[in-house]
């Protein structure tokens, strides 16, 4: 089963001010990743979240400090999610490889369900390839909340389960295809769906790429682990 984190239930506005401002940053979000910062107005925003135009200066400073509350809502909600999986940044990562192989196959359950079944993900993965596209301090406040300490913690994990060392060049690069995999699943969605004969992808069809993503991690594992023994037996083949 696919597990998909509640990221509504740990919000709680209460006064009117932050219902505002939360839907400011919501439309915001949207907006920004469907249109683009120059090609969405502060009037599209205040309407979309029926709101006073007046309020994004009042809670903001204005159409810039809007994005910089958008990027920042990416990077709590990011760092939710991959908390429930990877755990606190900071914390050390499990003391055998086998828990940390675990780890890694959680992680990747958690990345599917959100970035593949939850619809938010849709708004958040738009804005981010934008920024991605042309960046600015938003993508900045992005990558140093999200980006950096989840791709550091996902490349201790593997060299904990496999014993590459986690700032090699070789495990950089597989844990982005790790996450590159994933992400397809979002910015591919219609081509998926048309492909696969789906008219949605949630929990279901969501399991299926938990499935396949697995599979994946489980082949580049074992090759690792072949690979591993297979220089064992050559350095004990050396006179």
């Amino acid at each position: 089963m696919v597990k998909t984190p509640d990221i509504k239930s740990s919000r709680r506005e209460t006064s009117p001010a932050e219902l505002t401002r939360a839907a400011l940053v919501r439309a915001a979000l949207k907006l920004f990743g469907r249109q683009g910062f120059d090609g969405t107005s502060t009037r599209e925003i205040a309407a979309e979240a029926q709101a006073n135009i007046g309020s994004i200066a009042y809670h903001f400073g204005g159409k810039e400090g809007l994005r910089a509350a958008a990027a920042d809502y990416i990077v709590e909600t990011i760092q939710l999610v991959a908390g429930q999986a990877l755990g606190n940044t900071q914390a050390s990562v499990p003391d055998n490889p086998e828990a940390a192989r675990t780890q890694l196959f959680a992680a990747l359950e958690r990345m599917v369900g959100f970035v593949v079944a939850q619809p938010e993900a849709g708004e958040i993965v738009q804005f981010v390839l934008r920024e991605l596209s042309h960046p600015t301090a938003a993508l900045d406040r992005i990558y140093d909340g999200v980006f950096e300490p989840t791709h550091r913690r996902l490349c201790q994990l593997w060299e904990q389960a496999t014993g590459e060392p986690a700032e090699s060049e070789a495990t950089r690069l597989t844990v982005f295809t790790l996450i590159g995999q994933v992400v397809y699943f979002r910015i591919g969605r219609e081509a998926v769906m048309r492909r696969m004969g789906w008219g949605d992808i949630g929990a279901a069809e969501a399991a299926k790429v938990v499935a396949v993503t697995a599979d994946n991690l489980s082949a580049i594992l074992a090759a690792r682990k072949g690979q591993e023994m297979k220089d064992q037996e050559m350095k004990g083949q050396r006179p």
